[in-house]
Formats: structure tokens, sequence, C-alpha cells
């Protein structure tokens, strides 16, 4: 993790999150990822890269509300050579079949800063639904925080997950890799019933 996302060469990558960025720092960077391994909630998860097994990010479980079956996915960190790879939509995929099918949730949450233009791009991509804003919500590394909320609820799920799993099918990719139909088409389209 500490050569994908850690060191000054990394510092944007934690813009928007409440910890890091650790500039130069391994130790205090060590220290706080056995933090978040031995955290319950929020409950952290590694992404690797299967080729390599290096870990190449990580994301969270977190506001776990098994009463109300709702959880929120968070601390979304993808190093460079995760960031917009079919492992980052696999990664998301794999959290929210493991939300509904196995936990049989009702409500998935997304959450990020309002300036968080990437964030919020990557959850209408996802399937998520803009639910407003929550004006003055936090301050995060002394600056105020306008949070944006997004959800999907389990009776959407099975059209999500059925365009999830259209994107990353292979034959969604030509030779070089590149997608041939958009997550966001795919969504659009099940949001219009086609």
């Amino acid at each position: 993790m500490w050569e994908g996302t850690g060191g000054e060469a990394h510092a944007l990558l934690w813009q928007y999150l409440g910890d890091g960025p650790f500039p130069g720092n391994r130790d205090a960077f060590d220290q706080h990822l056995e933090r978040k391994a031995a955290a319950t909630d929020p409950l952290f998860y590694a992404i690797l890269d299967r080729a390599t097994g290096r870990t190449l990010g990580h994301a969270a479980l977190m506001r776990i509300e098994p009463g109300d079956l709702c959880v929120e996915v968070g601390h979304v960190l993808y190093s460079p050579a995760l960031q917009r790879s079919p492992q980052a939509t696999e990664a998301m995929y794999l959290l929210a079949r493991y939300v509904f099918d196995d936990l049989h949730y009702r409500r998935y949450e997304w959450k990020c800063d309002s300036l968080n233009e990437p964030s919020r791009r990557a959850a209408v991509r996802l399937g998520f639904t803009y639910e407003g804003t929550f004006r003055q919500h936090k301050i995060v590394k002394g600056l105020n925080r306008d949070t944006t909320w997004y959800s999907m609820i389990d009776n959407e799920w099975p059209l999500r997950k059925a365009a999830f799993e259209r994107w990353l099918d292979p034959a969604n990719f030509d030779a070089d890799g590149q997608q041939r139909v958009r997550l966001s088409m795919l969504n659009i389209a099940s949001y219009e019933g086609v």
C-alpha cells in the first residue's frame, strides 16, 4: 500500500479522507493501517491485484446498522494503478453483492465531500441515486465539509447487479482492454426499464 498510496507523491489521494497522507512517515502509515485492520466499524477491506498480490487500495463498510439493514461504503482509497480500472469497479461490485446478496441489507449508502467530483461521478456511474446534500455536515482537516448522499436499495439491486455483471464480462472489453459499453449507460438503461 505504501508504494501506491503513501508519501508526498500521493498526498492528493488523501485530500477528501479524514486521515493521511502521512508524507514521508512510513511508520505512521503502517500504524494507521494496523488500526484500520483491527476495526470492526468501519470494517476495512484491502483491494488486491490478483496477478501480483499487491495491495492497490482499500474500502470499508461503515455505519453498519444491522437492525435497520443499512450500511455505508466509505474510506475508499485507490492507488493510481487501481483508479479507472475494471478491478476498481469489480471491488465496488463485490462489496455491493456482499451487502445485498449475503447480508440481505435493504440500503447501501455512499457519501462524499461535495467538492469531491470524482467520487460524486463514481457514485452515479455505479448506480447509486442522489439523495441530497447535508450542508456544513462536518469539519474535516479543519475545513467545512458539505456531504453529498447517495443510496442504492434492495429492490434496485437486481438491475444494478445485472449491469455490473454485463460490464465486467470480458466480452465488454476489446483487445486493448477498452470498454465497449459504459457502466453508466447500462445503469441508465436499467433505470428506464430497458
